[in-house]
């Protein structure tokens, strides 16, 4: 079994040649044509995506927890401030009714 690579520009636009899997001097288990558009390999997995480390991941997701921390912390502020606005809004007010110049008269019949 063997798969054929076809030729493609690499990301420094570069055309690599097609190539057929297994590589002459590579992994015989590796029969599968993987990879992307700027980037072809010979792989064992035909659902492989990329042949490198995924080390560059943990800093990704180190970097995605200092954001969302930092995000968490900013709307808890944002809480705080406005429950503390609403309270002291509402605490201040004055508790008894405020006068406002014109008295209430029942309406009676008046002769005319």
């Amino acid at each position: 079994m063997s798969a054929e690579c076809s030729s493609y520009l690499n990301a420094d636009k570069v055309l690599v040649s097609g190539f057929s899997c297994p590589r002459a001097g590579g992994d015989a288990r590796a029969v599968f044509c993987c990879g992307f558009q700027d980037v072809k390999y010979c792989c064992d997995d035909p659902h492989s995506f990329f042949p490198y480390e995924h080390s560059y991941m943990w800093w990704l997701s180190v970097g995605a927890l200092v954001g969302l921390s930092i995000a968490a912390v900013v709307l808890f502020a944002f809480i705080i401030t406005v429950c503390v606005l609403c309270y002291l809004f509402i605490s201040t007010k004055p508790r008894s009714k405020l006068d406002t110049g014109l008295s209430l008269q029942t309406a009676g019949k008046t002769g005319c």
